[in-house]
């Protein structure tokens, strides 16, 4: 096998396969990536059993080949290559050897036959329908920051995708909960959805989509099955298998009768959340909420810091006192870009709904703390 690739075209994909590659295993060739050279294309493969990414790019093949080398070593040593430099990739006879060149560099790498690449079976995804790339970004965004980082709680460590509905209208929902908060997203359901299975997205294949969608193209064609999901967009691919788990019914979650209503200015209640909480404890980041008629006064305290309050206006007439997690209600505030937030509230000691008043697709839930 031999290759030519522009430093930056190789830089650019092995970015973004490389971060698919688990750092602590014990398997020598999942820390490889598989490289297939043929017709004027390098494709790149990476997995680390349960997602796999591959990458297509454009480079000079003068003899096609396939081998795999070590994703973080070549990745590497591409970023410290000169900017604008050619990149040569030879493979010994043997296939267990890669020379890499570029200028005055030379680097050999040691290599894994390809037959022990493992890849992931897919099967048949009867499922597929596509949506716009801003679409899935925001989705993403404004969910899963309330996905759950507990073990034990597995099937709550992702994001929940699904067909719903909203006022008869069919809709593409996703939701996200760590039992603290709740985050639910929600867009008209594109076409071929329909009969979709409820599956839950893992938070690491949450993670790398994100990246990888950052500068994608227009649309994202998504495939799945009841246990695979596909993503194809540009010259990539992501495949990965869907936890396997039940996921709660948050509905039971989103309250029904709560009847005090707050309005806010999202940026100005950030930045006083933001900016009181840095007094609060550091475990519970207890911040109190005081309302009277038309002010809401924000209090924390700590035992070794001191404490703070901050005033400011708001669009209601509620007297209530609760407390929340400051991190949590920042997470949720910071995600309205609208120029009104509007809370609902029962009382001290339940669920409060937060909502951007200009984007009825987005709805979110914080559980209250005791202050």
């Amino acid at each position: 096998m031999k290759f030519v690739i522009d430093r930056a075209a190789l830089l650019r994909s092995l970015n973004h396969v490389q971060s698919a590659v688990e750092r602590r295993n014990t398997i020598p060739i999942l820390s490889n990536v598989l490289m297939k050279a043929e017709d004027g294309t390098l494709r790149l493969s990476t997995t680390d059993m349960d997602m796999e990414i591959n990458e297509a790019v454009s480079a000079e093949v003068p003899k096609k080949g396939a081998t795999t080398a070590p994703a973080q070593t070549l990745y590497d040593i591409v970023r410290k290559l000169p900017d604008g430099s050619q990149v040569e990739v030879i493979l010994n006879k043997e296939g267990t050897q890669m020379t890499v060149q570029a200028g005055r560099s030379d680097f050999k790498l040691s290599c894994l036959p390809v037959s022990d690449f493992p890849e992931i079976s897919v099967g048949d995804l009867p499922v597929s329908f596509s949506i716009p790339a801003a679409e899935l970004r925001s989705l993403i965004d404004r969910t899963r920051f309330a996905m759950s980082t507990e073990e034990t709680r597995y099937y709550l460590n992702g994001i929940y995708l699904h067909e719903a509905e909203n006022s008869g209208i069919p809709v593409l929902r996703a939701v996200a909960t760590d039992g603290h908060r709740l985050a639910r997203f929600e867009m008209p359901l594109p076409e071929g959805a329909a009969g979709m299975p409820g599956v839950i997205l893992p938070r690491k294949t949450v993670g790398e989509l994100r990246k990888l969608i950052d500068e994608a193209a227009d649309m994202i064609k998504i495939s799945l099955s009841e246990n695979k999901i596909r993503f194809s967009f540009d010259h990539i691919v992501l495949t990965s298998k869907l936890i396997d788990g039940t996921f709660p019914d948050y509905q039971r979650v989103i309250p029904q009768g709560n009847d005090k209503v707050v309005e806010v200015d999202p940026k100005v209640f950030t930045g006083a959340i933001d900016r009181v909480s840095t007094i609060s404890d550091g475990k519970s980041r207890a911040l109190k909420i005081s309302l009277r008629g038309k002010h809401m006064t924000l209090s924390a305290s700590s035992a070794e810091s001191g404490s703070a309050t901050e005033e400011m206006e708001v669009n209601g007439d509620t007297d209530l006192e609760i407390g929340f997690n400051a991190k949590y209600l920042l997470d949720i505030t910071s995600q309205i870009d609208g120029d009104g937030c509007r809370m609902t509230m029962a009382d001290s000691a339940s669920p409060t709904i937060i909502q951007d008043n200009s984007d009825p697709s987005s709805l979110y839930v914080i559980m209250p703390l005791r202050v």
